[in-house]
């Protein structure tokens, strides 16, 4: 992805033209991803520039470490970031995450970066207020070089291989931790099979991201109900006869997350009491799309829709800060599957 022949320190909107014209911009400004910057961060993390990390899609060519490095700059990020996102790149051509369709759809899917482990601490990555919105380098600077890393080496440009409608605002950048110091429950990476002190990354492919606000419920079972019926979304049945991609994100505050686990309820029972309330009537689907979901193998005795096939196929996450505040993020409905791997450093 190396096509930008700028000078090194030139004029600063010469160089964010130039950077533009080339079509490497995300439209925000960029950091010029000089030779002595771009060295920099491949030597704090022991890389070589030709080294191959993972061949992507959709363009299908090789990204390598100088490919990842120049789009760390670009966005801002420190080299503490950068095994971050070697994982995170890896994670993505994983097959079931299906990154040719999340990265082509017209609809908004995109990739949602959620790191766990003591890493998250040591790289000051929040995970705690406003844990998906501004104010912390790090969230901002890794989700942002892995749109880079998107647009530029994997090949999907907007409006050329990224064909959504509309997008949304996590294309820009949307990477957070896991707030470890309120979840009184087994960690999101340890729940998928890793040990309790590796640093994490999982890829979600999201179609958005919606708010959960229940600040009136007193029992978990009513605080259940109030995020199972926010999920009853018609417009994100997908072709898998499910509302969304069928592993709903399920981002609970520690508010939330107190109340269910002094009612007893660990992470496996929360996820059981939300799904088996988290149904839409099949009516409720305009004729055209009832039609499509019995196309696409649903079952036509069956009268309700759901979020998910079972009820560990929810992830739940503990994020946030102050506030009865969740929020539900619906997988892309075209078949993506969550992908973890762990962030492995060098020296």
């Amino acid at each position: 992805m190396n096509n930008w022949q700028g000078t090194a320190e030139g004029d600063w909107e010469t160089v964010q033209q130039e950077l533009a014209t080339a079509y490497l911009s995300d439209g925000l400004p960029l950091v010029p991803p000089t030779a002595v910057r771009v060295n920099a961060m491949l030597a704090a993390n022991g890389y070589k520039s030709d080294e191959e990390i993972a061949l992507v899609a959709p363009s299908f060519a090789m990204a390598t470490a100088g490919d990842i490095a120049i789009c760390a700059v670009m966005a801002g990020c420190k080299p503490e970031y950068f095994p971050v996102l070697v994982a995170a790149t890896d994670a993505l051509v994983d097959p079931h995450f299906n990154l040719l369709g999340v990265a082509t759809t017209t609809g908004s899917a995109t990739p949602v970066y959620i790191v766990s482990g003591p890493i998250t601490e040591q790289i000051g990555l929040n995970g705690a207020a406003n844990a998906l919105g501004s104010g912390h380098r790090a969230n901002a600077t890794i989700g942002r070089a892995m749109t880079l890393i998107l647009q530029n080496v994997c090949g999907a440009k907007p409006g050329e291989l990224d064909m959504a409608t509309l997008g949304q605002p996590a294309k820009y950048a949307c990477c957070f931790a896991e707030n470890t110091d309120h979840n009184p429950w087994t960690p999101l990476h340890v729940e998928r099979g890793f040990a309790a002190g590796a640093g994490v990354v999982t890829v979600v492919g999201i179609a958005g991201t919606v708010e959960v606000n229940d600040s009136d419920s007193q029992t978990a079972a009513d605080m259940a109900q109030t995020f199972a019926q926010s999920m009853l979304i018609a417009g994100v049945a997908g072709g898998s006869g499910l509302l969304g991609g069928g592993e709903p994100l399920c981002i609970l505050p520690p508010e939330w997350v107190e109340m269910f686990h002094r009612e007893g309820c660990d992470k496996q029972k929360t996820k059981a009491a939300i799904w088996e309330r988290a149904w839409l009537p099949v009516e409720k689907l305009a004729p055209a799309m009832r039609t499509r979901r019995m196309a696409a193998g649903g079952d036509p005795s069956a009268n309700i829709i759901r979020v998910a096939e079972k009820p560990d196929d929810l992830m739940i996450v503990v994020a946030g800060g102050v506030g009865r505040k969740a929020a539900y993020a619906p997988t892309w409905g075209g078949t993506t599957k969550a992908i973890s791997r762990e962030i492995k450093k060098r020296g």
